[in-house]
């Protein structure tokens, strides 16, 4: 087991965990980066064998790399928390212990997966998921795909499912045409995000839809699709569904963070609710790599007790949350969505739990006394954020580890000074 110490532990090597790592470095801090990626970049700067990474994300890793004050842990998981200034991680070869002055949560946030008859098809994945696997290398070869669900991120999916060779035959978004022109008449605030939609604008959007239902034997073969009230089929190899995105929070639940509305809270220096502790990115909310990058050099520099180094980037946090406000207005999810969910429909993949199995409980703890919801290889992180949703029961506290562990780890965490 390894042990390291530094002034600042950063949980994330996303946009927001990349630039307070430099934000404080660059402030004379020694930093300790834990991530869970192979490479960093996150989600959104994800590296693979089909990517060609943005100039903004090579520049940041390239700075990381060359930063001597920093020490990246990549593919790294998280188990728990030992102390209250320490965290226990382990990786594929061995594990440890980071004790750490100041921490800063930049842990990302996942897809958000809402039930449907069928969504448990060969052929049907998250549409971050589908990105995913493009970028590692996934050949599409003119399959064609259906992409639904609601946000932004549907038309980056549309783009990069082009790219790989696939073909889009639809995009079903859930959020009305008013709302949207609504939103696209006000992007003049926001130039570069107004050039991306004309950018990756596409053919066969349709506004106001929602796929009710996947069609198939023994894989994907058609969907079918609500527009208006009016229902129609549309063939397809592969359907990539995605509702927005919900912050990571078991880290900031077990250092006991305050969260509202379902993210981390910080106050406008990006503390949270617990003393040397800070949030950045995602996990306080969706709004997007621009956002997630000011909200992380803002928490750099705070938690190296440089307040006057973080000016420029308090001005454009503000600028980017008025966008990301925005943005969330337009792609809110209304309750109508849960009408297509049968009491048939599975809810937990790894373990097939029905919705109807667990309609009835209070909340996420009765639902696993009940049934085997959540115990499977995801350990309730898609099937409990999506019954969230559904049956809005409140947040459950997560138990340690956080994520399964060897037998040798758990050992040390029972007994750390062995």
């Amino acid at each position: 087991m390894r042990t390291l110490h530094c002034d600042i532990l950063i949980l994330g090597a996303g946009p927001a965990g990349l630039a307070a790592a430099l934000a404080a470095a660059q402030s004379g801090k020694q930093v300790v980066i834990l991530d869970d990626n192979p490479r960093p970049g996150g989600q959104i700067w994800r590296d693979g064998p089909q990517v060609a990474l943005p100039p903004l994300a090579r520049r940041y890793r390239d700075a990381v790399e060359r930063e001597s004050r920093i020490t990246h842990l990549s593919a790294a998981r998280l188990i728990a928390r030992p102390s209250s200034h320490s965290v226990l991680f382990e990786t594929a070869e061995s594990g440890g212990i980071v004790h750490w002055q100041r921490l800063i949560l930049c842990c990302g946030a996942r897809e958000l997966s809402l039930p449907f008859p069928g969504w448990t098809l060969p052929g049907v994945t998250g549409a971050g998921g589908l990105q995913a696997q493009i970028k590692h290398g996934l050949p599409l070869n003119g399959e064609r795909v259906v992409i639904a669900g609601s946000g932004p991120l549907l038309l980056a999916v549309a783009d990069t499912v082009r790219k790989a060779g696939g073909n889009v035959v639809a995009i079903v978004e859930q959020a009305p045409r008013s709302a949207l022109v609504r939103f696209a008449m006000g992007l003049w605030r926001w130039p570069d995000k107004l050039r991306q939609l004309f950018t990756v604008a596409p053919a066969g959007y349709a506004t106001a839809s929602q796929v009710t239902q996947a069609l198939g034997d023994d894989r994907l073969r058609a969907v079918i699709v609500r527009q208006h009230g009016k229902i129609r089929e549309i063939a397809c190899d592969r359907l990539a569904i995605g509702y927005g995105l919900v912050p990571n929070l078991e880290p900031a639940l077990i250092f006991g963070c305050a969260t509202a509305n379902n993210a981390i809270t910080v106050d406008a220096q990006q503390r949270t609710s617990q003393p040397d502790i800070f949030a950045a990115g995602e996990c306080t909310g969706f709004g997007g790599s621009e956002l997630a990058l000011a909200e992380g050099e803002v928490a750099g520099y705070i938690a190296a007790q440089r307040p006057d180094s973080a000016i420029n980037a308090l001005k454009k946090r503000d600028r980017w949350q008025r966008f990301a406000n925005a943005l969330n207005a337009t792609f809110a999810l209304p309750d109508t969505l849960k009408e297509v969910v049968t009491p048939e429909t599975l809810l937990c993949r790894c373990e097939d739990v029905r919705c109807g199995d667990v309609a009835d409980a209070k909340n996420w703890q009765t639902a696993k006394l009940a049934s085997r919801c959540g115990m499977g290889a995801c350990q309730g992180k898609t099937c409990a954020t999506s019954a969230r949703w559904l049956y809005h029961w409140p947040l459950p506290q997560p138990r340690e580890p956080l994520s399964p562990a060897r037998t040798e780890t758990l050992i040390h965490l029972a007994n750390p000074d062995a």
